[in-house]
């Protein structure tokens, strides 16, 4: 048995099914190895795409997300995505190939000091030097990317530790894999209960592991049993997210905060004063130290306390503790109005008689209210918050608060891999979906029909209008994009192409795309309008 076998051997006793990955030289020993473990690989375009599929592989199914690429510019090419990951606390394995051991400092080929690289990146980075250890460490990795606050790990594979024998080594049992708990003490739990029942008006915020696709049900009964407002945030628009309507306006009410998994930091405006109130007081719940510190250094002396735990542990713990009632009744239907709130309406029309962002957004809504089952995906920049705030699923996956765009089509083929009796709509602009195009032809391979929508504004628009708010509209540059056919590409690749100029044609090309079978693109004329972040008030 090869170190190769014991860890993919190791990889299968974990739960991983599939492997997203791009392949060269030094991981062809795991390849080979897939085949007698059943493992399916997912042969990508780009290092990067392979650890964005992994990432919504892992929010969607709730196992680790495997990527695995090859050495030098392949684990380069990877970080990227690492750092999205990172940010959305997702469970994400890279694996990438490595020059041997017995080679180091000698000049080998694409020989790199991987770990010292991609450490910042994950919440572990190691490589292994005997074969027989690779099981192990692929427990320890998986057991470190789904504790605590989950995020990716990464273990570099020299070409001849995974070429040696290692009959040596064993594969661990299954509950070496198994995420640790971290629970809220008794005592820790009936203090925050009792803290949120004191408040005149509570609110509890959670990161983005307790969203409705990773916790089911979980925000609901959370606020059932506490009795008080809960939000999820995981944009890095942050109290300005147009999903979240006017959020900000009963922030700034709030008398106690309790955050689950959700850091103190840019994206509640470093909980300034300026925006909360000064009196306000706020509980800390997070299993990271480092964002326990910042915590205490953001907020000073209005934090009650900082409590280490999972939020996932501690939300069951709070569940069970808490006691429910209706003292806070009208005070949760005024946040849930504010979260309602839209500067928009669905059938809203651009103004020249061209479709509008809200147009296409309404006409998405309506395939996903008919599907049995449906997954939204939704890119960055402008067209990005005009879906986030007009389009509603219990299953979706955001570029989340790195604020990294360009990920989404393997987002998309990820979903629908973890997901394959789900219709996933996949939205971003003409920019965005120009990061890793080829994609389409990975999911045109991989039998992985899932629809694109484009919003062709031809234009970045986030970045034009920065530019028209900042410098006026004489001093617009380096923003404008072309009139490519994406539509007509996407059918080059091997999938299904609509192409949409008039908004009465919105529905039929949707449901063309969705009957196809295929990996679509539904290229869009769009008219490019700010997006919203909340109604003005």
């Amino acid at each position: 048995m090869r170190g190769a076998d014991l860890l993919v051997k190791s990889l299968a006793a974990a739960g991983v099914t599939r492997i997203f990955s791009l392949s060269g030289n030094q991981i062809m020993p795991v390849y080979d190895a897939c085949f007698d473990a059943g493992i399916e690989i997912i042969h990508t375009r780009h290092e990067a795409a392979a650890v964005y599929m992994a990432e919504a592989h892992a929010q969607l199914t709730g196992n680790v997300g495997v990527a695995m690429v090859t050495a030098g510019g392949g684990a380069a090419n990877a970080m990227g995505g690492l750092f999205t990951a990172w940010e959305s606390d997702t469970p994400v394995l890279l694996l990438t190939g490595d020059s041997p051991v017995a080679q180091d400092g000698r000049g080998a080929f694409q020989e790199m000091r991987q770990v010292p690289m991609i450490a910042p990146l994950t919440k572990l980075s190691i490589r292994p030097t005997r074969a027989a250890d690779l099981g192990s460490a692929a427990a320890r990795a998986i057991r470190a990317a789904k504790s605590g606050r989950p995020g990716p790990v990464h273990i570099s594979l020299a070409f001849d530790v995974v070429e040696a024998d290692a009959t040596a080594g064993n594969v661990p049992p299954t509950s070496a894999f198994a995420r640790e708990t971290m629970a809220l003490s008794p005592e820790d739990a009936k203090q925050v209960a009792d803290a949120v029942a004191s408040a005149k008006h509570p609110i509890v915020l959670c990161g983005p592991v307790l969203n409705s696709a990773r916790s089911p049900g979980v925000a609901d009964k959370l606020a059932d049993a506490l009795d008080a407002p809960v939000v999820v945030m995981e944009s890095p628009r942050g109290l300005k997210d147009p999903s979240l309507g006017s959020i900000a306006a009963v922030m700034a009410e709030a008398d106690l905060i309790v955050t689950l998994g959700k850091r103190i930091d840019f994206t509640l405006g470093f909980a300034g004063t300026n925006i909360f109130d000064p009196a306000c007081k706020w509980i800390c719940v997070n299993a990271d130290a480092d964002e326990r510190d910042r915590a205490h250094r953001n907020l000073d002396d209005r934090i009650m306390t900082a409590l280490a735990a999972d939020p996932r542990d501690a939300a069951s713990v709070l569940i069970a503790q808490g006691k429910g009632g209706t003292a806070h009744q009208a005070w949760r239907a005024k946040t849930a109005e504010q979260i309602a709130q839209r500067s928009f309406s669905p059938d809203q029309a651009a103004a020249n008689g061209g479709i509008s962002p809200a147009q296409v957004c309404a006409a998405v809504q309506r395939q996903i209210d008919k599907a049995k089952d449906a997954v939204l995906i939704i890119d960055g920049g402008e067209f990005g918050q005009w879906a986030q705030a007009g389009i509603r699923t219990s299953k979706r996956v955001i570029n989340g608060i790195s604020g990294v765009i360009g990920g989404c089509l393997g987002y998309g083929l990820g979903a629908k891999k973890a997901l394959p009796e789900a219709t996933v709509f996949a939205l971003m602009g003409d920019g965005t979906v120009g990061f890793h195009f080829a994609e389409f032809e990975t999911a045109a391979r991989a039998g992985t029909p899932y629809v694109v929508i484009i919003g062709n504004d031809h234009r970045w628009n986030a970045e034009h209008q920065i530019q028209l708010r900042e410098y006026g509209s004489n001093r617009l540059i380096g923003c404008e994009l072309g009139d490519a056919r994406y539509d007509l590409a996407v059918e080059g690749l091997g999938g299904h192409g609509e192409y949409v100029t008039d908004p009465a044609e919105l529905d039929a090309a949707l449901d063309r795309a969705v009957a196809s079978g295929k990996v679509a693109c539904v290229n869009v004329e769009l008219e490019g309008l700010p997006a919203p972040s909340g109604p003005s008030h």
